[in-house]
C-alpha cells in the first residue's frame, strides 16, 4: 500500500471532526486524493453499530461494547480504508484503536492484552502513518459536546469515567508507552485549545512534518 492513514483521536469535544475536515480541504488543495472516514461507522455494517452504541440510555456491558466497536472497524479498514490506501490516497480518519485503548481500556477497565488481540484481528494488522492526538482537558471538552444540543450515549458516561478516559489518553503521548505498543504507530500531541485557525496551523505542522508526501 502507498496510500497514507492519518488519524485523529482525543477526548469528547476536541474538535476532531472540525480539524479532519480542514486537513482534507488542505490537502485537497495540494492535489491529494482523500477519504474521509469515521469510527464507528462508514459501512452498512458499521453505521447499525454506531447506531446501537451512542443511542442514549442503551445497555451494553464493557466486553460487548468493545467487540461492537471491533466488529464496525473490521469492517471499515476492509470495505474502505484498505482499497483506498492501496489507490494512493490519503485516509483522514475519525478515531480508530487508540480511542478503544482509552475508552474500553482506560474508561472500562478491560484487560489491555485482550483488547489488543482482538484489535489486531480486526485491522490485520494495519498501522496508522500518524496520529494527532487533540489535547484539551476534560472540562472543556463536554462543555464544548454540550453545546452541540445532543449528548449520545458515550457522552452521558459519568464524570470518572471521562477523567479515566483523559488521562489514558495523556499516557499515550508517553515515548516508554508508544514503544510498547508499536501497533499505534506515531502519536503527535496537538493543543487543541484556540481558534480553530490556530489549532489547523498546529495539525498541519505536524503532518506535513511526519508525512512530507503529502503536500502532492
Amino acid at each position: 500500500m502507498s496510500g497514507r492513514l492519518i488519524v485523529f483521536e482525543g477526548v469528547e469535544g476536541a474538535g476532531k471532526s472540525t480539524q479532519l475536515e480542514r486537513l482534507a480541504l488542505r490537502l485537497g488543495r495540494h492535489g491529494r486524493m482523500v477519504r474521509r472516514l469515521r469510527e464507528p461507522g462508514g459501512t452498512a455494517v458499521g453505521d447499525e453499530i454506531r447506531a446501537l452504541l451512542l443511542r442514549p440510555g442503551a445497555l451494553i456491558p464493557p466486553r460487548t461494547e468493545a467487540l461492537l466497536f471491533m466488529a464496525s472497524r473490521a469492517a471499515l479498514v476492509g470495505e474502505h480504508v484498505r482499497p483506498a490506501l492501496a489507490r494512493d490516497e490519503v485516509v483522514l480518519l475519525d478515531r480508530f484503536f487508540l480511542s478503544t485503548y482509552a475508552y474500553q481500556v482506560g474508561g472500562r477497565g478491560l484487560p489491555e492484552h485482550e483488547v489488543r488481540e482482538a484489535n489486531t484481528f480486526a485491522t490485520g494488522g494495519l498501522v496508522p502513518d500518524i496520529t494527532v492526538l487533540l489535547t484539551l482537558p476534560v472540562d472543556v471538552g463536554l462543555q464544548r459536546a454540550a453545546q452541540r444540543g445532543f449528548a449520545d450515549r458515550m457522552e452521558q458516561a459519568e464524570r470518572g469515567f471521562h477523567e479515566r478516559v483523559e488521562a489514558a489518553f495523556a499516557s499515550f503521548a508517553e515515548p516508554a508507552w508508544q514503544r510498547a505498543h508499536p501497533e499505534c504507530g506515531r502519536i503527535v500531541l496537538v493543543e487543541a485549545q484556540g481558534t480553530a485557525d490556530a489549532v489547523e496551523a498546529r495539525v498541519w505542522q505536524v503532518v506535513a512534518a511526519a508525512c512530507p508526501e503529502v503536500h502532492g
